[in-house]
């Protein structure tokens, strides 16, 4: 079926939501041709599109016909799946509220229990609901940091994780086999729904505040905090204040506003979204920034040093994490000796070669948190080690495996936490970086996003991608001494040697050259962009960032030159 068919079949359908139908009567060709040819995909973070109509958008349809099909793929894991139900919470988007309320009719129709939050909640929390009422999985309505106009749809194991591929693959297949999706059942045991609120808000934190290590610190610095409008504000201020901090969250943000009006940015990896934050930062004197993403996963942050603000990569923010809890359970002899670090291959290598330097093991996965909970869980299943910190360049971490997904809640409790231990010692959070690169050496990551929307998009991307698959590169200053084709599962050295990576098949090609610098591609999972990683580090600041612009002009020099 074609997508002019495809958009016939819709406008067919008498019963369609008059918004929708609305929209679909004012589309042109090329706009029915973008919403139609394909189908939304599950990508990094699940399914995550525009609002509006059409296969390859988020809807209501479309949630509800991904609703079914995981349902269908819960039904057969377990004889008791309907009984244990699933966990469902949403972010402040356009729609969320529908989406989550239309996913728990759909699976009430099917028989289940379902486990439904009474309003907005975090990301994290929706992995420890699941957790907490043993359901047979979770879904949280979220476009993460995207912009105001997409909204998304995150699937959950019984173990509070994000499905990983071959999970995925069998809930894509029961969503496929759905020929109608515009008659699927919602209107049956609506009565199985339990709302759920405060006794599970107060049991998350009660757990969340287990990971404080030092909770004697002075704590005499003002943070200003804010939910970027998001679902951070249910709870993040008043955990840090029940714990002594100062803060202050930013007013104009702390509203469930989807349009995001009072922010220029929803995403805390792009400067601007800092802007309000740091004005008022200023004018109150504090010393910290703290950012959540609206689904409040991620944490970013902004530290006062010589009287401005400077703003942490993830990479960096990670990097004082790892360095801070390991210090500090290695003096409280707290530190197990089968300890497991967890980072990707697109994040920094210096949160690794500070890990081995304390005696534990580093396992690298794919790019998206699911990959980490994943190893979680595998560990708690089988014993064969202990997992101390898990995270990915993306402001994306998690101290306790309490949760199976990245968790800002539990990030902005240590970061205050190592940020007073520092201060203890006569240092801001920038000067204790820059103690850690002085042990280490100075380490530099950066990333390019290269937007490439829609059909031709897509294919400019696999254009790219086959280039860097299939030809040899040559980089001045630079030595290659081995490339990862993820998508088929070779490690070539630079003397043709191949063996097999066990890792999930995915689009992604990584260089690794000398002196642990790197850069990497790879398609993003969630946005219409190829995404490029580097890494360089080198014995001053001064020599990491002429190496690190000097590697990026090389790359972007070969990609520019694709046609």
């Amino acid at each position: 079926m074609n997508y002019l068919e495809k958009a016939q079949q819709w406008k067919n359908f008498k019963g369609l939501d008059a918004k929708l139908k609305n929209e679909l009567d004012h589309m042109s060709d090329d706009e029915l041709k973008e919403a139609f040819t394909n189908d939304l995909e599950f990508g990094t973070g699940g399914l995550r599109g525009i609002l509006g109509a059409g296969t390859n958008r988020m809807n209501i349809y479309i949630v509800e016909k991904a609703t079914l099909g995981f349902g269908r793929y819960l039904l057969k894991q377990s004889k008791v799946a309907q009984s244990r139900g699933v966990a469902i919470s949403h972010d402040n988007r356009h729609f969320s509220v529908e989406f989550a309320r239309k996913s728990a009719e759909v699976l009430t129709s099917l028989g289940f229990r379902v486990f439904l939050f009474d309003s907005l909640r975090p990301t994290p929390e929706l992995s420890y609901a699941v957790r907490n009422f043993n359901c047979i999985g979770g879904i949280m309505i979220t476009a993460s940091h995207n912009p105001k106009e997409y909204n998304g749809y995150k699937i959950y194991d019984e173990t509070g994780c994000q499905l990983v591929p071959a999970m995925a693959e069998q809930v894509i297949d029961e969503i496929n086999k759905i020929d109608d999706m515009f008659n699927i059942e919602t209107g049956l045991n609506h009565e199985l729904i339990y709302y759920i609120g405060k006794d599970v808000d107060e049991k998350y934190i009660n757990d969340v505040k287990k990971i404080i290590l030092r909770p004697n610190l002075k704590k005499d610095f003002k943070v200003v905090y804010t939910p970027l409008h998001g679902t951070g504000q249910v709870f993040a201020p008043d955990v840090l204040k029940s714990v002594g901090y100062n803060v202050l969250p930013l007013p104009c943000q702390m509203t469930n506003d989807p349009d995001f009006s009072g922010v220029k940015t929803s995403n805390p990896e792009n400067k601007e979204a800092y802007d309000e934050a740091i004005a008022l930062a200023k004018a109150w004197d504090a010393d910290i920034v703290l950012a959540t993403d609206p689904d409040a996963d991620r944490l970013g942050i902004a530290v006062r040093h010589n009287g401005e603000f400077v703003l942490f990569t993830g990479n960096q923010t990670a990097t004082l994490e790892v360095d801070y809890i390991l210090r500090t359970r290695k003096e409280f002899n707290t530190l197990p000796k089968d300890g497991y670090i967890f980072t990707t291959n697109v994040s920094s290598t210096l949160p690794e070669i500070i890990a081995k330097k304390y005696g534990l093991k580093v396992e690298i996965t794919l790019t998206g948190f699911k990959f980490i909970g994943e190893k979680a869980r595998e560990m708690e299943q089988t014993g064969r080690g202990t997992y101390v910190f898990g995270f990915e360049e993306s402001y994306g971490s998690l101290v306790s495996p309490m949760v199976r997904d990245k968790d800002s809640i539990q990030a902005i409790l240590i970061l205050c936490e190592l940020a007073a231990y520092w201060r203890e010692k006569g240092l801001d959070l920038v000067e204790a970086l820059d103690k850690i690169y002085q042990e280490y050496g100075y380490f530099k990551e950066d990333i390019t996003n290269v937007a490439l929307a829609g059909l031709a998009g897509k294919a400019k991307i696999e254009k790219i991608m086959d280039y860097f698959r299939n030809n040899e590169i040559k980089l001045k200053g630079f030595n290659i001494l081995a490339k990862d084709d993820v998508k088929l599962s070779v490690h070539t050295d630079n003397k043709g040697n191949k063996t097999e990576i066990k890792l999930p098949k995915s689009n992604v090609i990584k260089y690794y050259l000398n002196d642990d610098m790197w850069f990497v591609l790879r398609p993003s999972g969630t946005e219409p962009k190829l995404k490029i990683y580097y890494g360089v580090n080198g014995k001053s600041q001064e020599e990491s960032d002429n190496k690190l612009q000097d590697l990026k002009k090389q790359v972007l020099d070969i990609f520019n030159s694709i046609e």
